[in-house]
């Protein structure tokens, strides 16, 4: 007897999480290893988000709430959306407050999709999207978009992928693994198709604060009234704030679906940690702190962008674009002849550098760094991964 179900059958592991884990079992080994896995900021969480959080459990705020989230934090979620992200007339009904990004992406793709509905997920893509949609019994449909374009897929790609079958698209800007930015224009051709097709656009906006280079990220619910009601747009704390371990995770949506995804988490997982929830809420109605902790680290995060991507493009044989969004760099390895899962598992293996392999993400000819990490781990990351390319 098979005592797994269809869906633990199969689901597959995070290999970032993989990379990451590997990465921490050398180090405890007292191996001297250089992670670039890491998904999350090397930074604490800002100190007065801290004592709110801290605040909250001293005042007993340590109960059950409604499962949508804090009526306050949502407000002002909304609040922030309609000044900074161009959505028009929402409230707090339209806002869930999930236990991590992660979850509130799982949930909204399982409040919209059937099982035999497809999604279209432009490659290169965030690992979980493919795993989600298939947890909802989705059809994952790929169209791949590579250094050439800056890794944009294009509307007429879009177009030519939708089927009768066709739910939902996902975007992802500024991306993961590729620090892509669509730019207004483009998200305002792409929501043309979607609007033209009746579907629905998963909008992951986890890195929207983490850009350079004065570009400026756009969401495609802010195209239009109409493009907002087909946008499903996903956020949260963990990058821009610092707090990935809080997992603290934002959704919003047309009032249906909303009301869709809070009965869904009502019966999963209830609310997200109570007293965390007022953390974020500090987070929000302290702009001027938020801002000064985001600047700092976006002024830590450019500097090390520059640095790996003049490193990685002084290496022989690697190519590497220069990423405008979120803290990841993607470059090229296809002309060494390996497979990126062997490039890096060779790299790690003879040199102590732990990358995550770019077939992870739908695009083998990549490999992902993360430039979360200290100044001193690239500088030393790249003398090795320099030394190790010389040597195919």
């Amino acid at each position: 007897m098979n005592r797994l179900s269809t869906w633990a059958n199969n689901i597959s592991e995070s290999p970032t999480l993989v990379v990451d884990s590997k990465a921490k079992k050398l180090k405890a080994e007292g191996k001297d290893v250089c992670g670039f896995g890491a998904g999350e900021p090397d930074f604490d969480t800002p100190e007065f988000i801290k004592e709110a959080c801290r605040q909250a459990i001293t005042d007993g705020k340590t109960k059950y709430i409604a499962s949508a989230g804090l009526p306050e934090l949502r407000d002002a979620i909304a609040q922030v959306y309609m000044a900074h992200k161009g959505l028009k007339d929402i409230s707090a009904s339209n806002i869930i407050v999930s236990p991590g990004g992660k979850f509130s992406c799982y949930l909204g793709i399982k409040a919209v999709v059937s099982p035999g509905d497809e999604v279209i997920i432009p490659a290169p893509y965030w690992v979980s999207y493919p795993e989600m949609v298939k947890l909802a019994g989705g059809v994952p449909v790929f169209i791949t978009a590579t250094d050439a374009t800056d890794f944009k897929v294009t509307p007429e790609q879009i177009e030519s992928a939708i089927t009768p079958k066709t739910k939902l698209l996902i975007l992802n800007s500024p991306s993961n693994p590729t620090g892509t930015v669509y730019s207004k224009g483009e998200l305002e051709a792409i929501m043309r198709v979607v609007i033209k097709h009746n579907l629905l656009v998963m909008s992951d906006e986890i890195y929207s604060f983490l850009v350079y280079d004065g570009e400026e990220a756009f969401s495609p619910a802010s195209v239009s009234a109409e493009a907002q009601d087909h946008t499903i747009l996903v956020s949260g704390f963990s990058k821009a704030y610092s707090m990935t371990g809080w997992r603290l995770g934002t959704l919003t949506a047309p009032a249906d679906i909303a009301k869709a995804v809070m009965n869904l988490q009502s019966q999963t997982t209830s609310n997200a940690t109570t007293f965390a929830q007022y953390g974020a809420l500090a987070a929000l109605k302290n702009p001027e702190l938020a801002s000064k902790s985001l600047e700092a680290m976006l002024e830590v995060f450019d500097r090390r962008r520059i640095m790996l991507w003049e490193g990685l493009n002084s290496i022989k044989g690697v190519t590497c674009r220069r990423a405008k969004g979120a803290f990841y760099l993607f470059p090229n390895i296809s002309s060494f002849g390996l497979s990126s899962s062997e490039f890096c598992s060779r790299l790690l293996e003879s040199e102590l550098v732990a990358v995550v392999p770019g077939v992870a993400f739908g695009s083998d000819p990549n490999i992902r760094f993360s430039y979360a990490v200290a100044d001193s781990v690239i500088e030393k990351g790249l003398e090795r991964m320099a030394r190790f390319c010389s040597k195919l």
